[in-house]
């Protein structure tokens, strides 16, 4: 059985959520605020950082490298197809993405939007600033535009094949999409796309995700926005 400490905004945790549904493992979810540094985090990670996956035989595991790389090493079923591909070129474009989105996409775009509206919210630490989300609005326009001219020339982010990018990608989007950051008329090729991956039977779950006293956007769990 899995169990996973999670933040239902946090983009990693919803990327190992949308793998696990993906593959068919079930999973337990255990909502933790590593803002507030809960204890029940920090007494396995002192990083405070999420997400983590408990799992039968295995010690827990720690941050998203190694969640991903466990589930891919041990539980990739046959029935559906890796979302790491075999050919070398193929999986190195997916993991160029991969970290595209992971570390420079959320450093200039999703860090900000979430420290903003969700940390200080929880935190109680006073009202977003301005200044930092018209900075965060500005690159995640730059960021588009790339990733529409990718699409104009792929059916997937990183290829012909659904890859994790994608996954990372659509875990992004959605947390911001909760909160309405999103202007989707302005970049309708990602949005073709996003509405493609948030179809899948493994988005259903994070269709259904609410923050407390915080309603998710009109278009956030709309198939067809």
């Amino acid at each position: 059985m899995a169990t996973l400490l999670q933040h239902r905004l946090d983009p990693s945790s919803r990327l190992v959520r949308l793998m696990l549904a993906e593959y068919g493992i079930p999973v337990t979810l255990e909502d933790v605020s590593h803002w507030r540094r809960d204890k029940v985090l920090t007494d396995i990670n002192p990083a405070a950082a999420v997400p983590v996956l408990k799992m039968d035989d295995f010690p827990p595991m720690i941050g998203l490298s190694a969640v991903v790389d466990l589930i891919e090493k041990h539980f990739a079923p046959e029935i559906v197809a890796s979302l790491m591909p075999d050919d070398i070129l193929a999986r190195a474009e997916a993991f160029r993405l991969l970290d595209w989105v992971n570390i420079r996409f959320n450093d200039e775009v999703t860090r900000y939007v979430l420290e903003e509206k969700i940390a200080k919210r929880e935190l109680k630490t006073g009202a977003p600033d301005p200044s930092a989300l018209r900075a965060a609005k500005a690159n995640l326009s730059e960021h588009m535009h790339y990733f529409a001219y990718l699409l104009a020339t792929r059916r997937w982010l990183a290829g012909e094949e659904l890859t994790l990018a994608d996954f990372a990608l659509a875990a992004h989007l959605s947390a911001l999409d909760y909160l309405g950051d999103v202007p989707w008329p302005e970049h309708e090729e990602v949005k073709f796309w996003f509405a493609r991956v948030k179809s899948r039977p493994a988005f259903r779950s994070l269709l259904g995700d609410r923050v407390v006293g915080m309603p998710p956007s009109a278009s956030y769990a709309d198939l067809d926005f």
